[in-house]
């Protein structure tokens, strides 16, 4: 066997890749609307130690109906007792020989991966649709696996739907539907569990390049590929900055709103949330973002989720540079701006709430959820971390750097503990610059925000900035805000008073035409300044948007506005109660814990 990769313990996987581990699933399943599960075998290839006799498999609310060893040998194995965070661990007796293991099983209706809707929740009307989400460590309700991001394995699947539908898989795709309802799939780079991803439904194909295109439901499909026409200018752009596109195809699928995250960033399929489609392209950014993906994260990835800035730093990084490559330099400096805003607002309410140690951007995240990692702080100190480094030595330095970062350390993990090293060597041996450890204490291990942070400078923003000076002197600014796009408006927002009189609001609300927004962003960030208000104009188009968006970067922050009063607690509640059964288990984890179960 081919010793494991040396990675930090996993505390939120119960496999020990380093007795045996996974190497290559072949899936076959058949997803059965009606009852709400999927029914299938997992046969996975597997490499086992020389004194091997146990495999362990992450499993949460499967039911497991046979496991088998090589040429169908029944296996002996045991389900631990379960626990609410890690499900149950699925141990299989075998032999140090042992090359393959496969489970019959079958999921859960309530499994938390799993997101059936009913036709009314959809775009169309007319069909069901099913979509996964993965990451964190939600892959094991719906695969028996080894369920970590330190784990890579290749796959290909057999999946049997409805014939009126399509199935998709984070892997080579079908562009139209067939008659008999069987698709088959293949991956042939290696993935961590967490992207493992299947999407059914009434969709339909628009091809955007030869090597990209747009899914989504058939009365979607045509606004989302006009919004996303610049796609394959980010591929190649994304490859002049740090090298080849290695995943083949990129193609995005439009879900339903209910989906709980902008984007996921599933090789070869990125899942979008339907509120990016604002109509003027302005919310691309994500799409860029899930891009980018494709070298951090999913190229080099996180090896535990305590580590999980490194993903998404990289990618926040990344993705701002692909903006400023398309669409100037004061484009990027908008986004960073914004992004600096969010992260000053993240510190300091996680430590209002007594979490001052998840400011720090290595994470301790023992006997917690990995998703309470999912903040700004992995996603923008982590940029503005690398951003400082690229500052203070050079932007051509840092380029170099991160392009031979992605290549020598492709499709392997990475640690935080690893990375020092790999980068403090690199600038030492390439450069002769020694990057010096108050660097990493401050950024890495210290909470809050440095003082060395870089701060954006964009002179859109100081025209927007001016603006507001006149108009809280009284004065109209109408003509001045004309040409203003998405960003500025965000950043008016944002930089309104705490608190503002019925007339302010009725004349800002007139200004911007927020509560009239068909913008998920603006809509969003307006509502929080409504409710803190009480602005009870807006209130309707509130409540119809947290019912029909299932984003939880939207959904937290107004829910969390609404429960400060108890007038409010009480309106946040009524509407959690409508709103619930529309959302992704993801969004409801964290809104449960907020409001309380209705």
């Amino acid at each position: 066997m081919t010793p494991a990769p040396a990675k930090a313990t996993d505390i939120h996987s119960n496999a020990d890749p380093q007795e045996a581990r996974v190497k290559h699933l072949h899936w076959k399943a058949a997803v059965d609307f009606e009852q709400q599960v999927i029914r299938a075998t997992a046969t996975w290839e597997i490499e086992a130690a020389a004194d091997a006799d146990l495999i362990t498999f992450d499993t949460k609310g499967l039911t497991i109906e046979k496991v088998q060893t090589d040429n169908d040998t029944t296996a002996e194995y045991r389900l631990s007792e379960p626990d609410a965070i890690l499900g149950q661990a699925l141990a299989v007796l075998i032999q140090p020989t042992t090359k393959t293991v496969t489970i019959h099983y079958r999921t859960n209706p309530g499994a938390e991966a799993l997101q059936w809707l009913s036709p009314q929740q959809t775009a169309g009307k007319k069909h069901p649709f099913l979509f996964t989400q993965s990451q964190a460590i939600l892959a094991r309700s719906w695969v028996p696996c080894q369920d970590s991001p330190g784990i890579r394995f290749t796959y290909d699947a057999e999946v049997t739907v409805p014939p009126a539908l399509l199935a998709l898989m984070s892997a080579s795709n079908p562009e139209t539907r067939n008659k008999t309802g069987v698709y088959t799939f293949e991956m042939k780079q290696p993935i961590p569990s967490y992207l493992l991803a299947l999407a059914v439904g009434d969709v339909s194909f628009k091809s955007i390049s030869p090597r990209s295109g747009i899914y989504a439901e058939p009365s979607v499909v045509g606004k989302a590929a006009w919004e996303f026409a610049d796609l394959e200018k980010m591929i190649a752009g994304a490859e002049e900055l740090y090298g080849p596109y290695q995943w083949e195809r990129y193609d995005v699928l439009v879900l339903p709103p209910s989906f709980p995250f902008g984007g996921m960033e599933n090789p070869r399929l990125t899942f979008a949330t339907p509120t990016i489609l604002s109509g003027d392209r302005s919310l691309t950014s994500l799409i860029a973002h899930e891009l980018a993906h494709s070298w951090s994260g999913n190229l080099v990835t996180n090896a535990t989720w305590n580590d999980f800035w490194l993903n998404e730093g990289f990618t926040v990084y990344f993705e701002t540079r692909i903006m400023e490559k398309l669409y100037g330099r004061d484009y990027a400096e908008m986004l960073a701006s914004l992004n600096l805003q969010d992260l000053k607002s993240e510190i300091q309410s996680l430590s209002d709430d007594g979490h001052p140690a998840d400011t720090k951007l290595k994470l301790n995240l023992a006997s917690r959820n990995p998703d309470d990692g999912v903040t700004a702080i992995a996603y923008n100190k982590g940029y503005f971390f690398l951003r400082t480094i690229e500052e203070m030595n050079g932007r051509e330095k840092f380029d170099r750097f991160v392009k031979d970062y992605f290549t020598q350390n492709a499709f392997k993990v990475m640690t935080t503990e690893a990375f020092i090293p790999f980068i403090r060597d690199y600038y030492q041996k390439q450069y002769n610059i020694t990057l010096n450890d108050t660097l990493f204490e401050e950024w890495i291990y210290g909470e809050g925000l440095p003082n060395s942070c870089s701060q954006p400078k964009s002179i859109r923003f100081d025209a927007v900035d001016a603006a507001m000076t006149k108009w809280k002197e009284g004065q109209k600014i109408e003509a001045l805000t004309k040409p203003w796009t998405t960003h500025e408006w965000l950043h008016f927002i944002n930089h309104l008073p705490d608190s503002l009189t019925p007339s302010q609001l009725k004349d800002v609300d007139a200004l911007g035409h927020f509560t009239a927004s068909g913008n998920a962003e603006i809509l969003a960030a307006w509502g929080v300044i409504a409710i803190h208000n009480q602005y009870t104009p807006a209130y309707a188009k509130i409540e119809d948007f947290l019912i029909h968006t299932g984003r939880r970067k939207f959904l937290m922050p107004i829910y969390t506005e609404f429960i400060k009063t108890a007038e409010g607690k009480a309106q946040a509640q009524a509407i959690y109660a409508k709103a619930r059964p529309n959302y992704h288990f993801v969004a409801v984890n964290s809104l449960d814990k907020l409001l309380g179960p209705p």
